[in-house]
């Protein structure tokens, strides 16, 4: 069942009346945080083509992958996770999800090999949204919005955003089957 009330923690699923737009075709989005200054995001559903590694090839020898967070600030690294017990300055989004904390730390827990992937995710970029506009664009449809499953987060999580329309139903259920090009139909 859809919820129709922002907060923090809930996950933003693209309808598919985004289609066209190739940043949020198909994305599922974690929405890091919602104020009256307005709204952040991450993209959570796609990962890029390569690994935390190819960034720190002398910190890091896992390949953590990297995800697209979103359009703005692609040049910046971020982070969500659910140890804020070793990483200091997290910020809490909601039940065992955190955003950021002191990334000095996290390079040396990873160097030590002390972080699993399945507690840490990282992005290239989020989504942003300024006052009012998040509202604006699910009164227009383009989102439907779910509370989210922690396990969700930090799992491989490439087919979410069709298991979110099966989720959704009703009308979405055709939508999970339907190609990303409607055009190889």
């Amino acid at each position: 069942m859809p919820l129709n009330q922002l907060e923090k923690g809930n996950l933003l699923i693209a309808r598919p009346t985004i289609l066209g737009d190739f940043t949020f075709n198909r994305s599922v989005i974690l929405l890091a945080d919602h104020s009256e200054d307005g709204s952040v995001g991450f993209i959570i559903n796609k990962s890029l083509d390569f690994n935390l590694s190819d960034i720190f090839p002398d910190i890091i020898h896992r390949n953590f992958h990297i995800f697209n967070g979103g359009p703005v600030e692609q040049d910046k690294l971020f982070f969500i996770h659910n140890i804020p017990e070793k990483i200091p300055g997290s910020i809490k989004i909601v039940r065992d999800i955190y955003w950021g904390g002191d990334f000095d730390t996290v390079k040396e827990l990873l160097k030590k090999d002390e972080i699993a992937e399945n507690e840490i995710k990282f992005f290239l970029g989020y989504a942003g949204w300024q006052v009012h506009q998040l509202e604006d664009e699910l009164n227009s449809e383009s989102w439907a919005m779910l509370k989210n499953k922690k396990r969700e987060i930090f799992e491989d999580n490439t087919g979410l955003w069709k298991e979110k329309m099966k989720e959704l139903g009703g009308e979405y259920l055709i939508w999970s089957n339907a190609p990303e090009n409607p055009s190889y139909n």
